[in-house]
């Protein structure tokens, strides 16, 4: 990121990190799983020939209570039949009737979700877990502290709570507590006088005491907790979170021309292994989920999201003059966090798969910047064109070193193409590469120890035409080399060129 600012210091007014949207999500453990319910119903002294009589009960009580909330407060109850975009509509109502706080209106609607349902069972019926259709409320509040947010409650047990909060307006409130001027448009800050104190308090999102805050809300909605669910609390989770970088420009026509060149860029050049360097993996044998560019224009503009698995990169304009980078994490257990946990049977402080329990937060955010830095990194070579394209001559002509000449790379040849896609592969950007790594690359395996030295003496003097030029330098104490700023501009740089432009050149 310290490179894209720097290359673009004097269009850019300011920068800002910090959490999109946060979907939290709260379960019951005690009547999570089959077997948990069973025995919470036997507690109550009812048979499993009750159940269904039971739910319904529970059910008619949380109607009952959304309803009543609703007419006490003056506000909104409405069952949707079809499909509609329930925050859309809930923004538009707080702003006819400025709502400032409070209840702003409550929607339900019939939904499929994980629950349970009786079936055969070996000497008498038993409960076991199944997909249904279920009667969900959708409650929306304008927060004192997290601004507009919702709250889903599924009215059939388990009575799993979805609360999603908005980092930005959240932020936005702390600005005004502290008398900031900034203009807000939407999710994002098109300008901040102090981007640094933001930013300082933009980091406090990730700190706050969300187990306590989330619960203070579930009792709000869920009145079984007084009575039926006497003595539970939830356990809360993350269940998706967007961590955006917003890069903040003074016109819009300086980045209109720029964010056409950074599209382009990223569709034609990042391929699977870079997708994966970008959230800190490596491509190895054992990776089985995909990866996956889209690209769509919306009417805000053009994006262009990079799919791993569950996890993905974004990049997109957001009001014509911000560009942001956001990275949604919907699966941590590939990323790893620093926790207790147990190895070989001891119980121990080390690094172990990251959880979605909400006391993590923090570690979704350092994980979500990393890659959100990385991407940007990998776009430096786009923000000056112009000194890409010196480097790309400089580079196509012979050099002196020690006496002894040098020829020069040829960006139209294909056979230094396959060289640079070679070196700039994803899976060096972390440890770097060695001799033998470029070489599998670019000539097929021999069992000849013969052969493999006449290639390895190759591959060396290749290395030594980039070295030469300043394109990849040595990792201390190690026989691994790196691209450098340079090498990555230069490399990048003739990799559209051959992909695209000289192509389009001919054919017209």
């Amino acid at each position: 990121m310290k490179y894209f600012a720097a290359n673009h210091s004097r269009q850019i007014s300011g920068t800002l990190q910090c959490f999109d949207r946060v979907i939290f999500k709260g379960h019951l453990k005690n009547i999570s799983y089959a077997d948990g319910l069973e025995k919470f119903i036997a507690r109550r002294g009812l048979k499993i020939k009750d159940f269904a009589a039971f739910v319904k009960n529970q059910a008619d009580q949380l109607v009952l209570h959304a309803k009543t909330i609703a007419e006490k407060q003056h506000r909104t109850y409405r069952y949707l039949e079809s499909r509609m975009r329930k925050d859309d509509a809930a923004r538009d109502i707080a702003q006819k009737s400025n709502i400032q706080h409070g209840l702003i209106c409550v929607f339900s609607e019939l939904e499929t979700c994980p629950s349970f349902k009786i079936a055969y069972g070996i000497g008498r019926p038993q409960i076991i877990s199944a997909r249904r259709k279920c009667l969900c409320i959708y409650y929306y509040f304008m927060h004192r502290e997290l601004g507009l947010i919702h709250v889903r409650i599924q009215t059939w047990f388990p009575f799993v709570i979805q609360i999603a909060v908005n980092g930005h307006e959240w932020l936005a409130i702390q600005m005004r507590r502290q008398h900031m001027a900034f203009e807000q448009l939407d999710n994002a800050f098109i300008k901040i006088t102090d981007p640094h104190k933001a930013q300082q308090l933009a980091d406090k999102f990730c700190r706050l005491k969300w187990p306590l805050i989330l619960q203070q809300i579930a009792v709000f909605v869920n009145p079984l907790l007084k009575n039926t669910l006497a003595g539970m609390s939830y356990y809360w989770t993350t269940d998706q979170a967007e961590f955006a970088t917003d890069i903040m420009f003074k016109r819009q026509k300086e980045f209109a021309s720029l964010y056409r060149e950074l599209i382009k860029h990223a569709f034609l050049c990042f391929g699977a292994s870079d997708l994966l360097k970008f959230l800190g993996k490596k491509l190895a044998a054992n990776f089985t989920s995909e990866v996956i560019t889209d690209y769509k224009t919306r009417i805000e503009g053009a994006r262009i999201k990079h799919r791993v698995g569950k996890n993905w990169i974004k990049m997109y304009d957001k009001a014509g003059i911000i560009l942001r980078i956001e990275t949604v994490i919907n699966h941590p257990y590939g990323f790893l966090t620093r926790r207790h946990g147990v190895r070989k049977g001891k119980n121990i402080i080390g690094w172990f798969p990251m959880t979605k329990g909400v006391t993590g937060l923090y570690r979704y955010a350092e994980v979500a910047r990393a890659a959100n830095a990385r991407y940007l990194q990998a776009l430096t070579p786009v923000h000056n064109p112009h000194k890409a394209q010196q480097l790309i001559c400089a580079c196509t002509c012979r050099v002196t070193h020690n006496q002894r000449t040098y020829r020069g790379f040829n960006p139209a040849a294909q056979e230094d193409i396959q060289i640079f896609r070679a070196l700039c592969a994803g899976q060096h950007s972390l440890h770097g590469f060695r001799n033998a790594n470029i070489r599998c690359k670019l000539y097929p395996p021999s069992a000849d120890i013969k052969t493999q030295r006449i290639l390895a003496a190759k591959v060396s003097r290749i290395l030594k035409r980039f070295h030469v030029r300043g394109l990849i330098a040595k990792k201390p104490h190690s026989r691994r080399w790196r691209l450098t700023n340079n090498g990555h501009a230069f490399i990048s740089m003739a990799i559209k060129y051959h992909d695209e432009f000289y192509p389009k050149s001919i054919a017209a």
